[in-house]
């Protein structure tokens, strides 16, 4: 049985990718919903049908044994859902980042860039919170940033400009640590270094390793990998190509 990895785009092949690399003999079955995205600036009631919609096509035709919803916008408002209609283990993304950044923050002023969703959830706020409740926590939407990477605008004058005046506000508040609150923003971790400097960076794919190792699943005899789409598009396939090289995409209908 496979491992199910769903984000809105291609921000979760940075999940994917960390996966894959340490769950050598696990079958990974990757879903981009490229045609929806991005869900940031959509409404709770939307991000949970997209979700649930999502979700369940992984279940039903690829038997998937765990669920990671490699979105923070995704792991912000959909999670209890998913779990309620899936009947399997969903992991999300936030509980991984927050319970890092509070590890690495030596001044509790921790940032947090994400879409308007999931700062507007204030999950990162709550997960946070629950573990260090004096942290000074300091939210910025960034809602250039995810077309930034669907479009492979990933650098240059636009992509430098774009990352610097979204980082303007939050670089003088003083934090030591900042949350990637999105897993399309690794691809731009470069720039947003650039612009925070002396900063720690927390992106929580990583981390989730620890979780899903917990669920102790069965190897499978070849680790086969799978990457779906919603829609083809030549940016996604050219990030795809640096993000995890050269595995097969296929455009699948999630409606049927």
């Amino acid at each position: 049985m496979a491992i199910g990895i769903y984000d809105s785009g291609i921000g979760g092949l940075t999940v994917y990718k960390a996966v894959a690399a340490y769950f050598k003999k696990q079958d990974l079955i990757y879903l981009g919903d490229v045609a929806r995205v991005p869900y940031g600036n959509r409404s709770k009631e939307t991000i949970i049908r997209y979700s649930v919609e999502c979700a369940s096509f992984l279940k039903e035709k690829y038997n998937i044994s765990a669920l990671i919803a490699a979105c923070n916008t995704i792991s912000s408002h959909a999670i209890p859902d998913l779990d309620n209609s899936l009947n399997i283990p969903v992991l999300g993304v936030i509980k991984p980042g927050a319970k890092y950044a509070v590890d690495l923050t030596k001044n509790k002023k921790i940032g947090v860039l994400g879409t308007h969703a999931t700062v507007n959830s204030k999950s990162y706020i709550h997960a946070i919170k629950e573990i260090l409740p004096d942290a000074q926590v300091y939210q910025q939407a960034c809602p250039l940033f995810v077309p930034l990477v669907e479009e492979a605008v990933i650098s240059g004058k636009m992509a430098e400009t774009v990352v610097e005046e979204t980082l303007k506000n939050i670089a003088e508040t003083g934090i030591d640590t900042v949350i990637l609150g999105c897993t399309h923003y690794p691809v731009l971790k470069d720039l947003i270094a650039k612009y925070l400097p002396n900063v720690s960076i927390v992106d929580s794919t990583h981390y989730i390793i620890e979780d899903i190792k917990k669920l102790n699943l069965s190897d499978t005899e070849k680790g086969l990998r799978e990457v779906l789409v919603t829609d083809d598009t030549p940016a996604f396939l050219s990030l795809k190509n640096i993000l995890v090289g050269n595995v097969p995409v296929q455009v699948v209908d999630i409606n049927k």
